[in-house]
């Protein structure tokens, strides 16, 4: 059986990829910028890669474009860029946020596009801050056009972590079925847990860095013009795999304290243990943000593709920060298949 995915807000298709590893036909995939819409292209994503802006998206137009109707589209499939709902934006306090941010629109695309194609099942994506209060007016949103559009919603933030992903990262997602089609969607169990829990669960211990990445990890001349840490090199080298700037502060019981306690963001010369999953991997690449490697080193491409749970063969677009942007917006590819042939079983294979 063929079960045809629309996508839109595709990006560099780590959901498009998730749902094309559980088995569904994407017809239609899309994205406003030319190194993702290249990517998807050259990794033969789906059928159509439209590169636009989404308002310009005719839905029924380009499904004729390969025979398909509307009625022809069971899923649909995307993630409203998050920079209004995300954590950083609370120290970016110049900035608006949810619905009073300059690309609000793109949520309300995504629910132009529900209206339009109709789909059986719908797959939305976002920053776990989405359902934080300030983002309220946004999240009343999603509920109230899912009620006027006929579906039933299941939601809940999800650390992929649980599901076998070697990266400790939440994400808000929520399915919704059409009333019409059928029940409330059920999520799938949660196959992974971190070790402090573990005791008395059958579940998998979380899948580490070291796991998926030693093999990977070959000695590189230093780029001293360039190093990981900026001007705080140095500093990095001295902090303990899984640590950060935090290190140096007289809370942790530092000498000489260097930092004052959660003066920098988070993720400030932040380094990866081998012995753990990656903690979030950002789409901006920077000198002083990590996660850096535990060898005081930036990651690299290699390495972060396998963090996301995208395979060695998938191949990204564009010079080394577009395609760094491209695997850090990404929802992990083994998530979105867990997820997804969940959806196909309940509702596609009965």
């Amino acid at each position: 059986m063929q079960i045809n995915v629309v996508s839109v807000f595709s990006g560099g298709g780590g959901i498009d990829l998730g749902f094309r590893q559980a088995g569904y036909n994407i017809c239609f995939s899309s994205d406003f910028w030319s190194p993702a819409c290249d990517t998807l292209k050259n990794n033969h994503i789906s059928s159509i890669v439209k590169c636009c802006d989404i308002r310009d998206l005719e839905y029924e137009k380009e499904l004729s474009m390969i025979n398909m109707t509307l009625d022809d589209a069971d899923v649909l499939a995307g993630g409203p860029p998050c920079p209004a709902y995300s954590k950083s934006r609370f120290y970016l306090t110049q900035k608006k946020r949810a619905l009073k941010d300059e690309n609000s629109f793109t949520l309300l695309e995504f629910f132009r596009a529900l209206k339009e194609v109709r789909p059986k099942v719908f797959f939305f994506e976002n920053v776990f801050g989405f359902v934080y209060k300030p983002h309220q007016e946004a999240f009343d949103l999603l509920i109230e056009k899912s009620e006027e559009l006929n579906y039933e919603l299941t939601y809940k933030v999800i650390n992929a972590a649980n599901y076998g992903v070697p990266q400790i990262r939440e994400r808000f997602i929520c399915v919704g079925v059409r009333k019409d089609f059928g029940e409330k969607f059920v999520f799938p169990e949660e196959t992974h847990i971190s070790p402090e829990k573990q005791k008395g669960s059958s579940k998998k211990l979380w899948i580490t860095c070291g796991d998926i990445m030693n093999d990977l990890d070959i000695e590189l001349p230093e780029d001293n013009d360039n190093a990981a840490g900026s001007k705080h090199h140095d500093l990095l080298k001295l902090i303990p795999p899984g640590e950060n700037y935090l290190y140096f502060t007289a809370e942790r019981g530092y000498p000489n304290p260097i930092f004052k306690w959660r003066s920098r963001y988070w993720s400030f010369l932040l380094k990866l243990s081998p012995d753990k999953p990656s903690w979030t991997i950002q789409a901006s690449f920077s000198n002083n943000m990590g996660p850096f490697h535990w060898k005081n080193r930036f990651l690299r491409i290699s390495e972060i593709k396998r963090i996301q749970t995208f395979s060695d063969a998938y191949e990204f677009s564009g010079n080394f920060r577009e395609q760094w942007r491209q695997i850090g917006n990404a929802v992990p590819p083994l998530l979105v298949e867990q997820i997804a042939n969940a959806i196909k079983q309940q509702y596609f294979l009965q």
